[in-house]
């Protein structure tokens, strides 16, 4: 447990800074140059990423159960991925999902995790999405007082927004039939209780 809890640490730390010291970057990137900064922080954060997945691996081994969902509670977990995928790459694809999502991939990411403890009920789990809908809701309530920096994005395209959804909802279908097992080794599909 210690190691997801470094992990989570190391992650949302960096990924806090601008919340917390809005000007804080551009004064490390004066100083050290885009290049070093750009390389430190993704090293840093993949080290934070690693220690997340290893710990979060490691806490299922050997499961602190908090709750038990209801059954029921899968199905709307279901309902509320729907729109994740689509909401991720309509956060690099301008168009009208972008513009009323205002911070779609922040959307994503409590969609994601507010379905995934709505699923699972493990100290680890409630630990891991927890931080991510909390650094969520806290990132996009700080976004209304900082300027914030686009992402790199397509060309805005009156396609974007059909690309997002297919694309998208494509992903999610991929997941729910093959990536999830293969990456996180637990079937959403498969009955409770297995």
């Amino acid at each position: 447990m210690l190691t997801l809890i470094l992990g989570l640490i190391l992650f949302f730390g960096l990924h806090s800074v601008a919340i917390v010291a809005p000007f804080w970057r551009e004064r490390m990137l004066l100083f050290v140059g885009q290049g070093a900064w750009k390389a430190v922080y993704s090293l840093l954060s993949l080290a934070g990423f690693v220690l997340m997945v290893v710990g979060f691996a490691h806490a299922r081994q050997m499961p602190v159960v908090l709750y038990v969902p209801a059954g029921w509670l899968r199905y709307l977990t279901f309902i509320l991925m729907l729109p994740v995928f689509p909401l991720l790459l309509a956060a690099y694809l301008p168009g009208a999902i972008q513009a009323k999502a205002k911070h779609p991939m922040l959307a994503a990411v409590k969609l994601w995790a507010t379905a995934h403890l709505l699923a699972a009920g493990t100290l680890a789990d409630v630990l891991l999405f927890g931080a991510f809908l909390l650094w969520a809701i806290v990132d996009r309530i700080s976004l209304k007082r900082r300027v914030k920096a686009s992402p790199p994005h397509a060309p805005p395209s009156r396609f974007n927004d059909l690309i997002a959804v297919v694309l998208g909802l494509a992903l999610y279908a991929l997941f729910l039939l093959r990536l999830h097992v293969m990456l996180i080794g637990v079937s959403p599909l498969a009955p409770p209780g297995l």
